[in-house]
């Protein structure tokens, strides 16, 4: 077995472990944004997954054209009307230039080897004009600094995260990625909900009747990004 195919392998199986979607948290909060920016237009869903979330940007009826792309094969479910590009998102992936208004790509730059590179595939595929919106899991949360410094390491980088989770990103790091690949007006919002230590059945949040959020309150964050 060549060491390519091996790699593949490896890749297939950490997608698998992340069970191809990410909490329904996290796909209001996008949707959310989405409307709050007004986005419209062809829109790529970037590690698609399992397709959940191209189906809810389809549903939205925000977006004319839906494409979902990831390692893991088309989902059996997933509407005739989502197209679905089969492609390993850790490579070049031949896509061609501006060809969408709308790159998402919730919770995948943790699980990709080069962010940089990613981020400038993001850049070449959008159109002028067109806006990327991203999260990952926030770093900078009170959780996961506490788990930094009780355990060393960020609360969604442990051994049972990995090879799932292998790319752990502060948001400065964030700006910085995506300034260098050319992005303008670059934002950051939250999720706005975040579990407690030790409580995982209970937010921030709700212990707070809602007071609590923000950087160190939210357990996403989230980057809207203009390609100017």
């Amino acid at each position: 077995m060549s060491s390519s195919s091996t790699l593949t392998e490896q890749r297939v199986k950490a997608s698998e472990m992340s069970d191809g979607r990410s909490h329904d948290v996290i796909y209001q909060r996008c949707l959310q944004l989405i409307k709050q920016h007004d986005f419209s237009g062809e829109a790529l869903d970037f590690g698609a997954g399992r397709g959940a979330f191209s189906e809810v940007l389809w549903q939205s009826q925000k977006f004319q054209k839906v494409t979902g792309a990831d390692l893991l094969p088309r989902p059996s479910q997933l509407p005739e009307s989502i197209q679905w590009l089969h492609l390993d998102l850790n490579n070049e992936t031949g896509l061609p230039s501006e060809a969408f208004d709308v790159v998402v790509a919730l919770e995948v730059i943790e699980h990709l080897e080069n962010p940089r590179l990613v981020a400038r595939q993001w850049f070449e595929m959008l159109r002028p004009g067109g806006h990327l919106i991203m999260s990952t899991p926030n770093n900078e949360s009170l959780r996961s600094l506490l788990a930094l410094f009780l355990r060393g390491h960020f609360v969604s980088f442990s051994d049972r995260d990995y090879p799932a989770h292998i790319t752990a990103l502060l948001g400065q790091d964030l700006q910085r990625v995506l300034k260098e690949a050319g992005f303008k007006n670059i934002q950051t919002y939250y999720s706005e909900s975040g579990v407690l230590p030790k409580f995982t059945n209970i937010t921030w949040q709700t212990a707070s009747f809602g007071l609590l959020g923000g950087q160190r309150f939210s357990d996403n964050v989230f980057v809207v990004a203009e390609k100017a």
